[in-house]
């Protein structure tokens, strides 16, 4: 019998939690496993059961009958206190039978390295995917207002980033989940090349057919264009330390925690580009 064979045969009759099940990563989690036949439940406030990090009371009817999880957090590990809350999750998640957590971070987060001790120290077997910015935040929500304008209008300066395609993070989250080799690890997960945010928009406008920039802006001034758009105070400080402190060059190094899990490379940014244009997600006309 085949390895894969052993791994499917061994989780067909178990059911996978995936928390944000509806976000970036999770849907595309969601879609493989149920495209193996595996059981899965979605977390998120919309399902039922229902599932909020900021409800206690909905963890543990969302956990039962659940052998593995996956688990993301929001807005971002980064917050203050998501690590308690990872903790008291992850314990409660032990508690009620739960054998396996796979727990998606984020590099240069000093933060969201106490939510994986969290979970390290949980009792259950883990693996940790840390993981570098999205690419899928230019064509998914978070920058695509910016992109669809033509001025991606960020406080980062010549940094550079490798922005790692979100279906490599699912391909490696499936694998996580699923085959006991990847248990104890901890991945570092990026694209293979970094790019400054000014070479971002190129490889857009390459892709799109448009003319994207980028331009700096002062941290005040971004503040300000989050408070005009109507962002909450602790929405608009994780924004402004994610871009201004995160973003410091700490994680423009390329890792190689995909070609570590999956045995291949991770796709290119500009292979993520082209796909998304060839949606329409860039027109000028979806502005």
């Amino acid at each position: 019998m085949s390895a894969e064979k052993f791994i499917h045969r061994q989780n067909e009759h178990e059911t996978i939690l995936i928390l944000g099940g509806t976000g970036k990563t999770g849907r595309r989690i969601a879609q493989r496993l149920s495209q193996q036949g595996l059981s899965i439940r979605i977390g998120s406030r919309s399902q039922k059961p229902f599932f909020d990090w900021n409800d206690k009371s909905s963890w543990k009817q969302a956990l039962d009958g659940i052998s593995t999880v996956y688990i993301t957090y929001y807005p971002d590990l980064a917050v203050p206190g998501a690590a308690d809350t990872i903790r008291s999750f992850s314990n409660l998640a032990v508690q009620t039978g739960a054998k396996r957590l796979v727990l998606l971070s984020g590099r240069g987060e000093e933060e969201a390295q106490r939510s994986e001790k969290a979970v390290q120290e949980s009792g259950a077997d883990w693996t940790i995917l840390r993981s570098s910015w999205f690419a899928q935040n230019f064509s998914e929500h978070f920058l695509l207002d910016y992109v669809r304008s033509g001025t991606i209008a960020l406080p980062v300066g010549d940094v550079k980033e490798p922005f790692i395609d979100v279906e490599d993070i699912a391909d490696v989250a499936v694998a996580s989940l699923t085959d006991p080799r990847h248990v104890g690890k901890v991945y570092e997960l990026s694209g293979p090349r970094s790019l400054s945010f000014a070479e971002v928009a190129e490889e857009i406008s390459k892709a799109s057919g448009r003319n994207i920039h980028y331009k700096y802006i002062p941290t005040e001034q971004f503040i300000v264009e989050l408070q005009q758009q109507g962002l909450p105070e602790d929405l608009i400080s994780l924004m402004v330390e994610l871009f201004t402190k995160v973003l410091d060059g700490r994680n423009s190094h390329v890792t190689n925690g995909v070609q570590q899990a999956l045995g291949r490379e991770p796709r290119d940014f500009s292979n993520y580009a082209r796909s998304a244009a060839a949606t329409g997600v860039w027109d000028e006309d979806m502005k």
